[in-house]
């Protein structure tokens, strides 16, 4: 009996350490030689910033397919056929499917064309007069991925702006169904810091008054606004309009009197099986506002005053007052294309997605935006990653996918492509780890360690279990937890946690080469870069060899309501 028991005990503890083994093994593929062996080429000037659809960007993702492959990375991409030759076709040889690495798809690259049109059409009893408006001298427009033209009455929604919390709602009593709307830029109290309406509303974060406007956008589109007339008074929107620009470019980087090519002039968009017009929106002078409202009783600054702090909406039709416009598009098809590999899992259908976009800004004017560390950094974590799992010489429970999104920097739409076509497969995604940004200092950071984490508050065990990794495994990082019901931001994340999919989201550090030829490998921290890969592989081991992070703090009848 004593030699059954020590046998257990022996075999109990050999299975231990094995265990460990395995995961030691992981973190031992996890170094600096091999972190700047990747970053080195997908930095380089050779990549020319990775721009979605470029000749940089194919490149880069015939790298990352091969470094996949050298790992034993099996490809998760489309589905293709050999091509024999003739004389291999002569001897019987028939063309075989086989998986590649890569996810191919297209994408609309779209500006306003030459021709716009903007006209205020004034109705009284017996009469009607248009006053007829230039482009660029007293509206620009955003158009969506056709042109549109239309006339349609003209309404007044105050900010355009809602908070289910405190129940203001600018909309709730006005029919924008058919109607073209005219809001104010912000929030109510948005340019008063004393007012009941900022300490209210005022939105957090690095990109809020993007994600405020989005979402004020997205609203009137689903409660059928046909177009937006933005206003934004005494912001002086005709300066940016001149044709006269002098130095445009004095201190920049690359000092010319050239206004530099601006990467986010040519917009773009993933197209969907049914046509998604985007509200067309026009920024306008305040001359074209106030035709706009003369003879309605609408007084712009008197209601920005008083909302602020009684935070009642006084929306309203205009009456005697409509919009005619027409929007003009030029446009073209960019092909590109996702980076896929994975690892098949005991459990073939379960699946977690380790992933990070590889796209950057490009080359623009022959400057090259190297983006090291956006997002770089990133894919070289989610390569290295995979190089971890595979150097631990076992099979996960789940199945693992390594993704190098691309058209990040335009809208998410590498991911946004996958996501949609997991959907419609079934795919049972359930997981999502997104790098962005893991390899430099905020400004702060004496030690040169800080880091912080996003995550789907449900599930708590995803914030235990790193906290644990960290003192278990002595890794350098001054971790800042940041807990989100709904997590989304302008990263790769987001698509998932749309859809539902727990995520969790490493980012280092925001710095003042965001997005400038200045963000290269020389600024690279490459000691936090490490252990922030380190700490992913060791999240991403556990969770896909068990279930214990599904548990959430959510009750299901309460998640159902």
């Amino acid at each position: 009996m004593k030699k059954i028991a020590l046998l257990l005990i022996l075999f109990c503890t050999g299975h231990l350490i094995y265990a460990q083994t395995e995961i030691e093994k992981g973190l031992n593929a996890i170094n600096e030689q091999a972190i700047k062996g990747q970053m080195e080429f997908l930095a380089s000037d050779w990549t020319e910033g990775r721009a979605v659809g470029t000749k940089g960007a194919y490149i880069a993702a015939d790298y990352i397919a091969a470094m996949f492959k050298t790992y034993g990375i099996q490809p998760f991409g489309d589905e293709s056929y050999t091509q024999p030759s003739r004389a291999q076709r002569m001897e019987g040889v028939r063309p075989e499917k086989y998986r590649t690495y890569f996810q191919n798809f297209s994408l609309i690259e779209y500006e306003p064309g030459e021709e716009q049109v903007l006209s205020v059409v004034s109705s009284k009893p017996g009469s009607e007069s248009s006053m007829n408006f230039a482009y660029k001298t007293d509206f620009y427009v955003r158009t969506g991925t056709v042109g549109q033209q239309a006339q349609a009455p003209l309404v007044f929604a105050g900010y355009g702006f809602a908070d289910k919390e405190s129940g203001y709602d600018d909309t709730k009593k006005l029919d924008v169904q058919g109607k073209i709307v005219v809001i104010l830029r912000g929030y109510p109290g948005h340019n008063d810091t004393a007012s009941v309406g900022y300490e209210k509303f005022k939105p957090e974060g690095r990109y809020a008054a993007y994600y405020l406007e989005r979402d004020k956008s997205e609203r009137l589109k689903e409660a059928g606004a046909l177009a937006i007339i933005q206003v934004s008074p005494g912001s002086k929107p005709m300066m940016s309009w001149a044709q006269n620009d002098i130095y445009t470019n004095n201190g920049g980087f690359n000092e010319d009197d050239k206004k530099p090519n601006p990467y986010y002039n040519n917009r773009m968009s993933l197209p969907e099986k049914e046509l998604d017009t985007n509200v067309a929106t026009f920024s306008v002078s305040d001359r074209v506002a106030n035709q706009i409202l003369e003879g309605t009783g609408v007084d712009l600054i008197a209601f920005e005053e008083k909302v602020a702090n009684h935070l009642e909406p006084a929306s309203q039709v205009l009456s005697g007052k409509s919009l005619a416009f027409k929007t003009t598009v030029n446009s073209k098809i960019v092909n590109a294309r996702n980076v896929l590999g994975y690892i098949e899992g005991e459990n073939k259908d379960e699946f977690i997605v380790v992933g990070g976009h590889y796209d950057h800004l490009g080359k623009w004017d022959g400057v090259i935006y190297n983006g090291a560390d956006d997002n770089a950094s990133g894919t070289v974590g989610v390569m290295t990653i995979a190089k971890a799992f595979m150097a631990t010489g076992k099979k996960p429970e789940k199945s693992v996918v390594f993704a190098a999104w691309t058209g990040e920097e335009k809208g998410l739409f590498g991911s946004r492509y996958f996501v949609r076509n997991a959907k419609e497969e079934n795919l049972n995604v359930v997981l999502n780890l997104n790098y962005d940004m893991i390899a430099r200092n905020p400004k702060n950071d004496t030690l040169e360690n800080q880091v912080h984490m996003v995550y789907t508050k449900a599930n708590k065990n995803i914030a235990e279990t790193t906290t644990k990794n960290i003192e278990n495994f002595d890794i350098n990082l001054d971790l800042s937890l940041r807990p989100s019901e709904n997590p989304r931001g302008g990263s790769d994340h987001a698509p998932f946690a749309k859809e539902g999919i727990p995520i969790f989201y490493f980012m280092a550090a925001m710095h003042p080469d965001y997005h400038q030829p200045s963000d290269e490998l020389s600024k690279i921290n490459w000691e936090k870069m490490e252990s922030i890969i380190k700490l992913g592989f060791l999240n991403t081991w556990k969770f896909a060899n068990s279930d214990e992070w599904k548990m959430t703090s959510v009750d299901p009848e309460t998640k159902e309501k």
